[in-house]
């Protein structure tokens, strides 16, 4: 048995002005790692790509590993990018083998495509019609049927913040795995609702998605699914398909998956109004903040989150905070090369005053880059590689490009080259930033954030800011995204 497992991942974000080439795809690594490189790069790692590979080596199978792309959420993926990451894998596929597995995303938007995932899966399946194809996806897919319809198992992400990674490639690769022993006979039924859940809203701690979520692993544990996924979408693209969507894999029953999946489906549309975030003015954050006593105290800027295609340099919070003069304040992070630059050539120990951040304006939203002007000391310096601790896919290698650590007295501020989510405690304490010691914790995240610090967090703040991860839907111009939908039209009939 020869098997091709790749990784292809990027969330779309059409209203960012991050521009995503193929380097983007490559952390740690100069472009995306191919080949022996691949394998290494992603084995024993909290990744649905390690999962395939552990899987397949259980199997005594021979494993080919064309590329492993993974990018951080930006704008539309450049078609060149986007040819070069699928002629791989393709390419890989057409040398002949016996099943593939893919490490998926199921929101990448390319210059030219809305479902960039779906494109892959029809080319794969003009290769090879009838090779069996495993696809694990995330939870903030936004499913197209071109996806389902090229699959032969399909599972996504159960947990937000994502911790199951590992897991989802193991549910997808055991259907994959009892398909060609003839064990099973895998059948995909799938649909959505007319609905853009806020991103704020889907953390599976929380209701309506933990109760979803619970029922989706139900499902699996019972028998009465294969495999069973509710997706709750990425709103932050301007496409047909982008909202809430369900998937279920039976053995050999479509009308049940069919039911199965209606259930989900219409169980998420009753609560719909749950689903909607209610934002808190910045004042009022800022107002509570200052009053708290016991740290720490997390200061989230959700606004400008890098995991949700935000440019990671947007100044409101960071300048609420410096006006509210609140202290022993550590901050992740402010992309902005120019300035990593200016500090590392002034050096360790070096007094600097700079504007920093709001280099990067958002045409998409109206609003030009606003830096805000700085005087602290270069801490540290360093090469901004490190390793997440996990639970979100531990021993993964992080990428934040040159990074320096300027302290103004008050703030330890993270400034960095390439834009990276502070979802693991290992990107302050890899700077020798004990986050569990500091009152505040300003980290530009929304729910990723809870996987490294819901264990030390006394209280969390969440600082509407500015960006183009921006929880009001009014800030942004849909014009593509099917209607009508909710909350952006007040409907009460799915159709």
């Amino acid at each position: 048995m020869r098997v091709v497992i790749a990784m292809m991942k990027h969330e779309t974000n059409t209203f960012s002005p991050v521009p995503t080439p193929i380097k983007r795809f490559a952390r740690g690594f100069p472009l995306p790692p191919r080949g022996r490189e691949a394998y290494d790069a992603f084995k024993g790692t909290g990744t649905a790509m390690a999962a395939y590979i552990d899987l397949a080596e259980r199997e005594g199978w021979e494993i080919v590993t064309p590329i492993a792309a993974q990018a951080a959420p930006s704008a539309p993926v450049q078609d060149a990018a986007y040819k070069e990451m699928t002629d791989a894998i393709c390419e890989a596929v057409a040398d002949g083998c016996d099943a593939v597995m893919l490490d998926l995303h199921g929101a990448m938007v390319t210059e030219s495509r809305e479902d960039g995932e779906g494109g892959l899966l029809t080319r794969l399946r003009e290769i090879a019609p009838d090779v069996p194809i495993a696809v694990a996806l995330d939870m903030h897919t936004n499913l197209y049927a071109e996806i389902v319809d090229n699959a032969t198992t399909l599972a996504g992400y159960t947990t937000y913040p994502h911790i199951d990674n590992y897991g989802t490639g193991t549910r997808a690769g055991e259907a994959l795995i009892r398909k060609i022993k003839g064990e099973a006979e895998p059948v995909l039924a799938w649909g959505n609702r007319p609905m853009l859940p806020h991103v704020m809203r889907q953390g599976t701690a929380d209701f309506p998605n933990k109760q979803l979520q619970e029922r989706v692993v139900a499902m699996e544990e019972s028998g009465e699914a294969m495999v069973a996924t509710l997706f709750t979408g990425f709103p932050h693209a301007d496409i047909h398909n982008a909202g809430l969507s369900a998937c279920v894999v039976t053995d050999g029953d479509l009308e049940k998956a069919q039911a199965l999946c209606d259930e989900l489906l219409d169980s998420a549309w009753k609560d719909r109004e749950a689903w909607v975030y209610k934002i808190e003015p910045l004042e009022e954050s800022m107002a509570r903040a200052k009053t708290v006593t016991d740290g720490p105290v997390v200061l989230l800027d959700h606004y400008d989150n890098a995991s949700s295609g935000g440019t990671e340099d947007t100044t409101t919070v960071l300048a609420a905070i410096i006006a509210a003069g609140l202290e022993d304040v550590a901050v992740f992070a402010i992309c902005d090369p120019e300035a990593v630059q200016h500090l590392i050539e002034a050096g360790v120990g070096t007094e600097v005053t700079l504007p920093l951040g709001g280099k990067v304006d958002m045409p998409s939203i109206g609003l030009k880059g606003e830096p805000v002007t700085v005087t602290g000391k270069v801490k540290l310096i360093s090469d901004g590689l490190y390793r997440n601790l996990g639970p979100a896919s531990p021993g993964l290698l992080m990428d934040m490009g040159p990074t320096v650590v300027f302290d103004t007295g008050k703030l330890e501020i993270v400034v960095i080259s390439r834009q990276q989510e502070p979802n693991d405690k290992n990107c302050f304490l890899s700077l020798g930033i004990d986050p569990a010691r500091k009152k505040y914790l300003m980290l530009k995240s929304r729910i990723h954030y809870r996987a490294g610090y819901s264990d030390i967090a006394k209280e969390v703040i969440e600082c509407a800011g500015t960006g183009v991860c921006t929880s009001d839907y009014d800030q942004l111009s849909f014009e593509k995204v099917r209607r009508p939908i909710y909350p952006l039209d007040l409907i009460n009939d799915p159709g």
